[in-house]
């Protein structure tokens, strides 16, 4: 027996379960598919990253009901330090000379996942199944029939809009043929957490090396959440390293700007690859999240990103009759293109920059902080485009 829906929404990681929040309330029946059981521990999206959430993320997950279980374990960032080994001059962005709040917060993807659970067990019309493994489907013009599997065996859906949400190597992505254009940076992030000399208050660090950059974000009393980019080839022995080891490795590659580090945490390497579907939607399906595009975390938007799709779509389809229909879905894509052109060209664009050290990239860099350091105008533009406020903003995003 074949069970109706209108919308599915495939993977319920970070991005996948802000979606079915957004639509537990609205006119159509929503499911919610997700291979992982629903717990902390069991979902790989809800890990030990550290997430820089930025102003706009901030105010859509509190329209989400989400904010107020996460609050309590996010930092805010109040001043961010950027640099480049080599170059002249450096920026410094301060939220109180801007006339800013915070920039925005740091918090464990860990915490943020278990933030999204307890909301979503909150949610009173949303149907969850999990673990449930997409393992076929057929898009046909007026609905696209599914298989599952589940530990009670096979289970057969039908759905008038399908929305891949499952990540990077997306299921749904291949099954509709969509293709991806694909970057190999050749490095890994190991992410990790150190003890401070001092506490940072607020304080952030973007250093750009030859190696790839270092980011040191705040998360509160004495802690600080590292991203330390490496050629890939020397990640796992890099990791591998012992404390003492490690905590010169990252000094020689950051410098003493915070103080001496100790005590790191577990170290875990994540290879840096761009991958963007040739395509965000097919026939009554939509890609969302990771599985539309992966960026490199430098510029910190990969969940923004991803979250401003969630919201853009769920605003879309909400009022729509056919949550599917071809017109719902080249809105989407007309919403949305411009925001993920621009900021995955621009996390790409960033990192080519910043790595190349010819002597001319050098100069113009250069003068680049010091253009940006010389005017508070322009470090605000900066400002409040990493903060969200770019392209067509969520009106969920906007209600506080």
């Amino acid at each position: 027996m074949q069970e109706r829906f209108d919308i599915v929404i495939v993977g319920g990681g970070l991005v996948g379960a802000s979606l079915a929040i957004a639509l537990d309330a609205s006119r159509h029946r929503v499911v919610l598919v997700e291979a992982a059981l629903p717990r902390v521990e069991a979902q790989p999206s809800h890990d030990e990253r550290n997430l820089a959430l930025a102003r706009v993320t901030i105010d859509g997950l509190a329209a989400l009901g989400v904010w107020k279980h996460a609050a309590a374990a996010a930092t805010p960032i109040r001043r961010i330090h950027v640099s480049r080994r080599g170059d002249f001059g450096s920026v410094r962005l301060d939220c109180a000379a801007l006339g800013l709040a915070e920039f925005g917060v740091v918090l464990p993807a860990r915490e943020l996942g278990r933030a999204l659970l307890a909301r979503l067990d909150e949610c009173t019309r949303l149907v969850r199944l999990a673990p449930a493994e997409l393992v076929g489907l057929d898009a046909r013009a007026d609905a696209v029939h599914m298989h599952l599997r589940t530990p009670e065996g096979e289970r057969a859906l039908s759905t008038r809009l399908l929305v891949g949400a499952d990540g990077t190597t997306s299921f749904v992505r291949s099954a509709l043929g969509i293709g991806t254009d694909e970057t190999d940076y050749a490095q890994s992030a190991i992410v990790t957490t150190l003890a401070c000399e001092r506490p940072l208050d607020g304080q952030a660090w973007e250093r750009f090396t030859d190696s790839g950059p270092v980011a040191v974000l705040p998360r509160g009393g004495h802690r600080a959440g590292l991203v330390l980019s490496v050629p890939s080839a020397d990640a796992a022995r890099i990791a591998a390293l012992d404390d003492e080891a490690f905590i010169a490795f990252v000094h020689e590659r950051f410098g003493w700007r915070a103080g001496r580090f100790s005590r790191p945490g577990a170290r875990r390497p994540y290879p840096l690859r761009r991958t963007l579907a040739q395509a965000l939607v097919a026939g009554r399906a939509v890609l969302v999240g990771n599985a539309a595009q992966t960026v490199h975390p430098l510029g910190a938007q990969g969940f923004n990103l991803g979250l401003r799709d969630a919201l853009s779509l769920a605003e879309l389809v909400e009022p729509a009759s056919d949550p599917g229909a071809a017109d719902v879905l080249a809105a989407y894509v007309a919403r949305r293109q411009p925001d993920r052109n621009a900021t995955t060209a621009f996390s790409d664009d960033l990192v080519r920059l910043m790595g190349n050290d010819t002597l001319p990239l050098r100069g113009l860099r250069s003068l680049g902080f010091a253009a940006l350091a010389l005017s508070d105008d322009l470090k605000r533009r900066v400002a409040l485009r990493g903060m969200g406020f770019r392209g067509d903003v969520s009106a969920r995003a906007l209600a506080r």
